[in-house]
């Protein structure tokens, strides 16, 4: 009896005072810090965008159709950390290594993009140096594909936790703490793309 008390209370997380977890609370609280650090990248972003120093512009540079193509990418990958939390929760460990591994590979595919249109960007002349302009892109989108590969080695490792058999229903606290900051970085994505893609074409 005590051996099953101690089993159930292994996955449970005393609440705070709000109601949630600390584990949860911590999660929210770094999210929070998060947001105003992207905000400011954000913020210098357009306070140089116009500073090209003779370089290539907005409007010159960047691909939109493709970049489309990655943030449909990235947002199906949002979708898929659902269908795996879902799995988990349902002890479908073999939907939730599916759905998991799926979630990664996304988030893999959407980085490749990113280093592809990188690599692109030098080769027309759109370096880290050109300009405060050219600068404050790379160090925008940079940091959160730091973000994106930090989510993709935490999802690894939950699917190859599962495949040792070391993980099951009673962790899906855990999964639900990835997933909320998976679609954060998600959610950063579609901000991002939309100041930087969409604002200087509209």
């Amino acid at each position: 009896m005590a051996a099953d008390t101690a089993h159930a209370d292994a996955g449970h997380h005393p609440p705070t005072s709000l109601g949630i977890s600390n584990e949860k609370l911590g999660m929210w609280t770094f999210i929070g810090s998060e947001c105003l650090f992207f905000g400011a990248l954000i913020a210098t972003y357009l306070l140089y965008l116009n500073r090209t120093n003779d370089g290539p512009t907005a409007l010159d540079i960047f691909d939109i159709p493709f970049t489309s193509a990655s943030t449909f990418i990235l947002l199906m990958s949002s979708l898929g950390m659902v269908l795996a939390l879902d799995a988990l929760q349902r002890n479908d460990m073999r939907g939730f290594r599916v759905w998991t591994l799926t979630t990664a590979l996304l988030g893999a595919v959407f980085l490749s993009g990113q280093i592809y249109e990188f690599t692109i960007f030098v080769e027309e002349g759109f370096k880290l140096e050109t300009s405060p302009f050219s600068a404050s892109f790379f160090v925008l989108t940079g940091f959160h594909g730091i973000h994106v590969t930090i989510g993709v080695v935490m999802l690894l490792a939950l699917w190859a936790l599962s495949l040792g058999g070391k993980f099951g229903p009673e962790k899906s606290e855990t999964v639900e703490l990835i997933g909320l900051y998976w679609h954060f970085v998600d959610i950063v994505w579609i901000v991002i793309f939309t100041v930087i893609y969409l604002i200087p074409v509209g």
